[in-house]
């Protein structure tokens, strides 16, 4: 048999690494993987030899032997428009991606609007192609997804409480229901009388827990709950638009509203506007999120500050304490909101 030679080198190994830095192949190994438990002067050694030596970490193979993959799915259920439109979700993977990279794991993104692209995914997960998934905005048709990933022997973490199988998730979520009774009693404490609230869409939990803030409220303080002035968007901004034009026509004399994000709360804005009404003289509008258009809005928006980064943070170190085996001692993270008061309101 005629042998083929090749000049091409061998590429380098983690042992060629580890010998040129001049350290122990683990260390080398720990460094590579972005481990914390090393030396400055270690991992500065063994970062210049990876380049000088132009090393590539092989993960196919360290996957044969480890049955692990070092990569994590950040799943979003929602179309592709609103995710990008929403800088909520580009925040959160901010935050999520820096907390990823620095346990040494890489981020696998993956967008789902169709049954079968959840489908896709699941059997996508279930061939141990990644060693952990962060669920973010399930709507009320996948509030199984997670317990399935998790009888598949896949952990799980959610952004926002789960709407079933809550005592065996785990989760991370903002205080939804303290934000908006903050706004709420602000809009009363200022003297409005005819509050009305554009709530999220009510097969999420972000949704259905800020209509319990504002509704708690008002039954807090013995006041009647008027129905006709609850409507729902998809926290859209043209969702907000023409949530408010049909609560002005249901009811002229609104003079406050808290909506449930601040992408509706513009379009509750816009719409009280081309009524001929202004905002905050006629009308306060408070959102909430705090997304980077609400402080240049005209007029700046108040609304409830949620830590959206810290939320994808808190995902993805409670995701990697439960891949190295270290079950965190609760299932559930609820972050404090704030109120920003800005012009609006």
């Amino acid at each position: 048999m005629t042998k083929v030679h090749s000049d091409l080198p061998a590429a380098p190994t983690l042992e060629v690494v580890a010998a040129r830095a001049a350290v122990s192949r683990a260390t080398a190994s720990r460094v590579l993987r972005g481990a914390g438990n090393v030396s400055a002067r270690a991992r500065a050694a063994v970062e210049a030899a990876a380049e000088e030596l132009s090393y590539t970490p092989n993960r196919a193979a360290r996957s044969l032997v480890t049955g692990r993959t070092d990569s994590v799915a950040f799943f979003v259920d929602e179309t592709e428009d609103r995710l990008f439109s929403d800088p909520f979700f580009l925040r959160v993977l901010r935050g999520t991606q820096s907390a990823i990279a620095e346990a040494g794991f890489q981020l696998v993104f993956s967008v789902a609007s169709r049954p079968e692209d959840r489908r896709r995914f699941v059997q996508y997960a279930a061939g141990r192609h990644v060693d952990g998934v962060l669920l973010l905005s399930l709507h009320g048709e996948e509030v199984q997804l997670p317990e399935e990933l998790e009888t598949l022997g896949i952990p799980t973490v959610l952004s926002g409480r789960p709407l079933a199988g809550g005592a065996e998730l785990y989760f991370v979520d903002a205080d939804n229901v303290g934000g908006a009774a903050m706004a709420t009693r602000l809009l009363l404490d200022e003297g409005r009388r005819h509050i009305a609230t554009v709530a999220g869409p009510q097969d999420m939990c972000a949704g259905q827990d800020r209509l319990t803030g504002y509704v708690d409220t008002f039954t807090g303080r013995g006041l009647p709950l008027r129905r006709e002035l609850v409507a729902e968007g998809t926290f859209t901004n043209a969702s907000g638009y023409d949530a408010m034009r049909r609560l002005l026509e249901v009811e002229p004399r609104v003079d406050g509203v808290f909506a449930a994000s601040d992408l509706m709360a513009l379009g509750v804005m816009r719409a009280v506007e081309a009524s001929g009404r202004r905002v905050p003289d006629d009308v306060a509008v408070i959102g909430f999120d705090d997304i980077g258009d609400a402080e240049t809005a005209t007029p700046p928006l108040t609304t409830i500050r949620q830590p959206i980064t810290e939320i994808g943070r808190g995902m993805a170190d409670l995701l990697v304490q439960r891949m190295a085996g270290r079950p965190p001692a609760t299932r559930g993270t609820i972050l404090p909101v704030e109120l920003i008061r800005r012009a609006s309101a």
